[in-house]
């Protein structure tokens, strides 16, 4: 699963978000790589914010270098001399089409003209040009503009991600901690929450075994499947808050929505039409088991930092009628 040669230059769009810094990490493995030495060259808006990736890797084995997605001048000199380029950018709101579809495409331009060799776009579960969601059709316009100018490029669609620094996960965690009661809308909608670290292992491994993952599309999911109210349920229990649950009828969630262009709204109008599809990996498509990744279950793992939403934190031992 080695590069095909030794010192070859990686280069990670929206290297220092949520993913990338663990894409980063998984780069600098020898361990992943097989002893090639690559160089990884993080790319993200806000160099300065990124300063922390330099550790993950060797002596000058991470660069960090300014991009914004929407010049492609920028891009041009960002890319020059990449062998493989991964691109993570993505937003949860604002203009959806210029970063995820107009953006996408110049980054899959880019890489060409740079002569790179592989390229690696993470898009989502729901991605669809006829999606009734601007999120999800811009990823799905993405995809398509993506293919169209890099043939080869390899798709990975991961359902909700989760990890330490999630913005999913942990929003449950903080109402749940702040609200006495706690309302879903749309309790029945199904997700599939993959661990960052799995996530971040098979874009890797996309990036490095470009002969065997080029060109292909993977749908990416965790072990079980949870709707809504499940999830929510299990981050109450997880985080020892005594909280009442209310699944909101739809006709009322949809009103809520409505409203989502208000400061401090806990819905948009367009994740009310995300949350119309379930965000699990869909039958027949390729999934993690094709990187032979064995996934890591949520209740695994994000108990180790959900504990600092306890009252007393670490120090909040259950009872023994709650430890039965």
């Amino acid at each position: 699963m080695a590069l095909e040669k030794t010192g070859q230059l990686v280069t990670v769009i929206g290297a220092s978000g949520f993913v990338g810094r663990y894409v980063v990490q998984e780069l600098c493995r020898s361990g992943v790589l097989g002893g090639t030495g690559v160089r990884v060259r993080a790319l993200c808006r806000n160099t300065t914010a990124a300063l922390f990736l330099k550790p993950l890797g060797g002596l000058g084995q991470v660069q960090i270098g300014g991009v914004d997605i929407t010049r492609p001048d920028s891009l041009a000199a960002a890319l020059a001399g990449s062998d493989v380029v991964i691109n993570l950018v993505g937003v949860l709101n604002g203009d959806f089409g210029r970063i995820q579809a107009s953006g996408a495409e110049a980054v899959a331009k880019a890489a060409r003209a740079a002569g790179a060799g592989a390229l690696v776009h993470v898009s989502a579960i729901g991605a669809d040009p006829e999606s009734p969601s601007a999120y999800g059709r811009s990823k799905g316009e993405g995809e398509a503009l993506v293919r169209a100018a890099f043939p080869g490029a390899t798709i990975i669609r991961p359902s909700v991600v989760f990890g330490p620094e999630d913005n999913f996960i942990n929003r449950l965690a903080r109402m749940v901690r702040t609200l006495p009661v706690v309302p879903v809308v749309r309790p029945a909608v199904r997700f599939q929450p993959i661990w960052v670290g799995d996530l971040a292992q098979a874009i890797a491994r996309a990036a490095v075994d470009h002969v065997t993952y080029g060109g292909r599309v993977f749908e990416l999911g965790g072990p079980r499947t949870y709707s809504f109210e499940e999830l929510v349920r299990w981050v109450v229990e997880t985080v020892r808050c005594r909280r009442s649950i209310i699944a909101v009828p739809d006709c009322i969630g949809s009103m809520i929505a409505s409203a989502g262009f208000l400061p401090g709204a806990p819905i948009t109008k367009d994740q009310w039409l995300m949350l119309q599809r379930d965000n699990v990996v869909a039958p027949g498509a390729e999934g993690i088991a094709a990187f032979g990744i064995e996934p890591s279950p949520l209740e695994a793992i994000a108990p180790s930092w959900l504990v600092r939403y306890r009252k007393h934190g670490r120090f909040n031992i259950p009872t023994a009628a709650e430890a039965r």
